[in-house]
């Protein structure tokens, strides 16, 4: 009977108080009376069953599937044979070749001067400060807090992979060594305000070039400022600063308005002032012309008739003058009986000094 079945406690070898190992022979000999091989043959034909088996086992080992943000590297005897892509694939069972397998298309993403210890998804989220990180000297010698993230994907997995051995700490130290050389280069105010895209983007540009000296197959997808703020001890200072200047960019804006609006009005005016001054030289211009012309006319029609031409000019002149001045018109018999006339009132009156 079989010894599994009679007794579950007992070893199926033979009786439990022998403790040494079973026999080989004894194990092929008990296996093939379990599955009724016979003679010599049928043990031969059993191990050869078992060998196929255990081969076919070994060689299903190799079969794997990489999915589709990942990619795997395949390497026999710890030399790189390829890079394989999304899907199903095989590779020779191991230790002839083995296969790692990573995410490619995902982005990695470092905290430097600062740590997040909220959990995912909590809001508003929690930081902790790390000064150590975060305190950097600026191109003008003055100390600030810089707290910055970068985010990375994997370019090249066979250098990702091979070429460093620890990429968060190789990205980490080489971005802060970016960053500090970027700030070092930046002023104070710069770095507080208008220039963060400016440092971001440097940065970023070095940290690349740093990254491919290394042949580290990462690629650099962002660097963003999460806060740039002086140290506690002087933080009301720099406010007060930073006020000041916005106050100054301000006032220079209103008086830039003010000089834009003002400049064009005034030279509107003196275009004005020139197109009437041109206007009225034309006018004077035109008119002396029509009187030179109109004397030269005159001065031919006297040539011509001397005696017509004055008595023509007298008439005329006196058209123009008497009707500008007081007349008394008497009869001359009738004037020989009454006294002179002097107009004394019109006489004081044009002597008297006029008021302004």
């Amino acid at each position: 009977m079989d010894p599994w079945n009679n007794n579950p406690k007992k070893s199926p070898w033979g009786d439990n108080k022998n403790q040494s190992a079973p026999d080989i022979e004894e194990l092929l000999t008990n296996l093939q009376n379990k599955f009724k091989f016979k003679g010599g043959g049928g043990r031969k034909r059993f191990g050869t069953l078992l060998a196929v088996v255990a081969l076919g086992m070994w060689l299903a080992t190799g079969f794997f599937i990489v999915d589709p943000e990942e990619e795997g590297v395949i390497r026999r005897f710890g030399v790189v044979q390829t890079v394989v892509g999304p899907g199903p694939h095989y590779h020779l069972p191991s230790p002839i070749e083995t296969v790692q397998v990573e995410p490619v298309t995902k982005v990695r993403r470092i905290e430097v001067g600062f740590r997040t210890i909220s959990p995912p998804g909590e809001q508003p989220a929690k930081y902790r400060l790390v000064r150590k990180e975060a305190l950097m000297l600026t191109g003008d010698e003055n100390i600030i807090d810089v707290q910055f993230t970068v985010q990375y994907r994997v370019a090249n997995l066979e250098d990702f992979l091979f070429n460093i051995t620890n990429p968060d700490i190789t990205v980490k130290a080489a971005a802060e060594s970016a960053m500090r050389e970027v700030i070092g280069d930046t002023g104070v105010m710069d770095a507080l305000t208008e220039g963060k895209g400016v440092i971001e983007s440097h940065t970023a540009m070095l940290l690349q070039e740093t990254l491919n000296s290394y042949r580290s197959g990462i690629r650099i997808e962002n660097i963003k400022l999460q806060d740039v703020h002086p140290p506690e001890q002087v933080r009301g200072a720099f406010k007060d600063v930073v006020s000041a200047r916005e106050d100054k960019e301000k006032m220079i804006k209103e008086a830039d308005g003010y000089r834009n609006n003002l400049i064009p009005r005034a030279r509107g005016e003196a275009v004005q002032v020139v197109n009437q001054a041109k206007a009225y030289a034309e006018e004077v211009i035109n008119l002396a012309r029509g009187r030179s012309d109109r004397f030269i006319s005159v001065y031919e029609e006297y040539k011509l008739a001397k005696a017509v031409t004055r008595e023509r000019i007298l008439l005329d002149t006196m058209e123009e003058i008497l009707p500008k001045v007081n007349k008394v018109i008497a009869d001359p018999e009738m004037g020989k009986n009454m006294l002179p006339f002097l107009p004394l009132n019109q006489l004081q009156q044009a002597a008297e000094p006029k008021r302004p």
